[in-house]
């Protein structure tokens, strides 16, 4: 990046340097001088010899002197992350259902089916609609997400986490955090969510116990 750097900088120099000479206004004319008798016409510069350029050196290709030297393996190193011992490690975790890279139309589909299953749970559960089967059931599944993907992270930290590069041991380690906050978090919200529902189912049969008696004329 330094070359970009480098370039900027130019530019930036150059825009300064027209703005302070670019509306220079013209010096005044010189004063006109007395008519002299004509002269011959100057002999035309003698051109200069062209300067000697290195040897091998051409206008399209640089001698290998002067070339960047190239890097030893062009080949890029393989992720240190051992997902196959971690698989034999962790066969059951809910990483490799929802987390784990793939191509796999077939699983990408049913990530996309799980995901939008569970939104719309959770949307139930917001709005009140959900059972208290259902709002179990709904944090259950929290639980089992945020304790798989702690264990996850944890056992690649302990064994893998040496050979990482600092930014991902530090997504890993923001992963624990995160679960392990939510964990904590979860019985209350279960606790409020059930709550909230049971206010909701009262205030629906007391709606409904307000309602007119079948076969008196409602009110239009």
């Amino acid at each position: 990046m330094g070359w970009l750097a480098g370039l900027a900088g130019g530019a930036l120099v150059a825009a300064l340097v027209f703005s302070l000479w670019g509306d220079a206004p013209p010096p005044p004319p010189e004063p006109e001088a007395p008519v002299a008798a004509p002269t011959p016409p100057p002999a035309p510069p003698t051109p200069a010899p062209e300067p000697v350029k290195p040897p091998g050196m051409t206008s399209s290709v640089i001698p290998p002197t002067l070339q960047a030297p190239e890097p030893e393996d062009e080949q890029p190193k393989p992720y240190p992350l051992d997902l196959e011992a971690l698989r034999a490690r962790l066969p059951d975790n809910l990483y490799w259902e929802l987390g784990a890279p793939t191509k796999d139309p077939e699983l990408i589909r049913k990530r996309e089916e799980e995901t939008r299953r569970w939104n719309e749970l959770f949307g139930r559960v917001q709005a009140g609609d959900a059972t208290e089967a259902e709002i179990q059931q709904y944090y259950e599944r929290r639980r089992k997400v945020s304790e798989d993907m702690l264990l996850f992270a944890t056992t690649v930290l302990e064994e893998q986490g040496d050979e990482l590069p600092d930014r991902d041991r530090g997504l890993y380690e923001l992963s624990i955090n995160m679960h392990r906050t939510r964990l904590s978090e979860y019985p209350r919200q279960e606790a409020d969510a059930l709550a909230h529902r049971r206010a909701q189912e009262a205030r629906r049969q007391q709606w409904r116990q307000q309602q007119p008696q079948q076969g008196e004329q409602t009110p239009p």
